[in-house]
């Protein structure tokens, strides 16, 4: 296993008249090469959440353990954690600073205090993993687009070589190529490297089409965690807490009422052509 939390629970402004629970005896085990979503409204806690796992935010009370280890004892490394532990902010573009994309990218692994060669060997094939096209390897972070950005970000965390890669919201601002690009390029990753991928998002679509396994987060709690399909069942009550589920969800409850014979448990549009493609041809065949 990799990450488990154990009973944590987080208060901000703890002992103050500000206080607020913002994690509510979270219990949760993410295992070695899953590629799990964490979806939720503003203020359900799922950003608080992440900033645990890598201990930029330290639990109120509660455990979290990194390969079995606690990571709140006295000895523990916790500057190890995060180059194993990787976080890439929503909007990452803003870390960039660097004079071109290459540098950018080697101040990561540098810092770690490794050679120059190993240095520039882990920004190259970061750099490749999210991509990146080799002209723009030396051209300022700044002047590229978007999309462009979002990966140079990526990469510099992927140059450290973690374990774990946590991604808050990191198609926030894209248009729908751009976010297409980096999902599909992050899926690759996860099934050619097997890493262990947290993705914060606010698309239910993104989450449906990409990830194992869902975590919804309200008020500070886990309310549900499993495969998209038996999380979105429980569209009715997503909807109550601010959420829904993806678009083919509603379209393929609205088919069946009508009275066509389709799975509404299909999560994806592939998933939904096709079972729509075979209740018509049932269809066909028993009224021919």
């Amino acid at each position: 296993m990799s990450i488990i939390m154990d009973h944590v629970n987080y208060i901000y402004e703890a002992d103050t008249p500000m206080a607020v629970a913002a994690l509510k005896d979270v219990c949760l085990e993410f295992a070695e090469g899953e590629f799990v979503g964490i979806i939720g409204h503003t203020g359900s806690g799922k950003s608080t959440l992440i900033q645990h796992l890598n201990g930029l935010l330290k639990a109120t009370s509660g455990h979290i353990y990194f390969h079995g280890e606690d990571i709140y004892d006295k000895e523990y490394d916790r500057k190890k954690l995060r180059s194993k532990v990787g976080l890439v902010f929503q909007y990452p573009e803003h870390q960039l600073f660097e004079v071109d994309v290459f540098s950018d990218v080697c101040f990561g692994p540098k810092n770690l205090g490794l050679g120059k060669k190993e240095v520039e060997l882990r920004a190259y094939e970061a750099l490749r993993q999210v991509g990146m096209p080799d002209e723009l390897f030396y051209q300022s972070p700044f002047e590229l687009s978007g999309g462009q950005k979002r990966r140079a970000a990526i990469a510099g965390v992927l140059a450290m070589k973690p374990e774990v890669l946590i991604l808050d919201e990191p198609t926030a601002g894209l248009d729908p190529k751009g976010r297409d690009e980096i999902l599909g390029q992050i899926k690759k990753l996860q099934q050619e490297t097997g890493m262990t991928i947290l993705l914060v998002s606010h698309s239910m679509e993104d989450v449906a089409e990409y990830v194992d396994r869902i975590i919804v987060m309200n008020q500070g709690s886990v309310l549900y965690d499993g495969q998209p399909r038996e999380v979105f069942r429980h569209y009715r009550e997503l909807e109550e807490i601010g959420l829904a589920a993806p678009q083919v969800t509603y379209i393929l409850h609205s088919l069946k009422e009508k009275g066509l014979d389709v799975d509404v448990d299909a999560t994806t549009v592939g998933e939904a052509v096709e079972t729509v493609m075979q209740a018509l041809a049932r269809f066909r065949k028993t009224n021919l």
